[in-house]
């Protein structure tokens, strides 16, 4: 049955529009009135809501929302990914595959050695399309909560103004010697329990520069590895990501 997203709290025999782009996806889908689709972004209960199409225009489409079902598919552990980010489409595709593996939210850094710079307009722009691309990989994957995209920020900024790390454990991917393996660290002898919240810090193509990785452990942030072998930027991510939720 198609997903759509719909960010709104719902009622049972409720009628409203969809969003624009709710509606796009439909009219893409050639759905009729009639036709049942699942909704979910309910800020209030969570979880999806049956509904029908209850008309067709050229612009916008109508729907009654049904019933609610709490069903939820997130991990047990929230893992935020503060991601150097890589050139061209590779952010968009880590922006994708991280949401179907389940980031609780992406933080897109500049960093000294980051091919892709971004600011002003264009930095809003890409924030934009990066947080469309988590909203449709969550339609293909069941998720129902979409992850949130943060503004572009250069490390030290989001340093600087990110919230007190009570709570939550703090790691960076390094290939530092010494650094601990990623399934020692979490959990493990620092003694991050499980469903304790993870934030993981990487860097983009070349990685975080001697001064960034200082920095951050200087900040509280534990050094971890994924193995002897140099995985590209988003592979890293992912591949720690994968190990952090499963």
């Amino acid at each position: 049955m198609p997903r759509i997203h719909h960010p709104a709290a719902l009622q049972p025999g409720q009628a409203f529009e969809l969003s624009p782009e709710g509606a796009r996806h439909v009219q893409v889908l050639r759905l009729q009135p009639g036709d049942a689709i699942t909704l979910f972004g309910d800020p209030v209960r969570g979880g999806e809501w049956s509904a029908t199409v209850t008309r067709m225009g050229r612009t916008s489409v109508e729907v009654e929302a049904l019933a609610h079902t709490p069903t939820e598919r997130e991990p047990g552990r929230a893992v935020h990914l503060a991601v150097g980010m890589p050139a061209n489409d590779r952010m968009d595709w880590l922006v994708e595959k991280a949401t179907e593996l389940g980031v609780a939210s992406l933080q897109p850094l500049m960093t000294e050695r980051s091919v892709l710079r971004l600011k002003g307009e264009r930095a809003e722009k890409k924030q934009a399309h990066w947080q469309a691309v988590a909203v449709s990989a969550c339609e293909q994957c069941g998720g129902n909560r979409v992850p949130t995209v943060h503004p572009v920020r250069t490390l030290e900024e989001w340093l600087r103004e990110a919230p007190p790390a009570e709570g939550v454990w703090r790691g960076v991917l390094s290939l530092a010697a010494g650094s601990l393996p990623l399934p020692v660290a979490v959990p493990g002898p620092v003694g991050v329990a499980a469903g304790v919240p993870v934030c993981l810090v990487h860097g983009p193509e070349g990685g975080l520069s001697t001064a960034e990785e200082a920095r951050l452990l200087a900040s509280g942030f534990a050094p971890v590895s994924l193995g002897p072998r140099v995985l590209r930027a988003e592979t890293a991510a992912l591949a720690a990501l994968a190990r952090l939720v499963g």
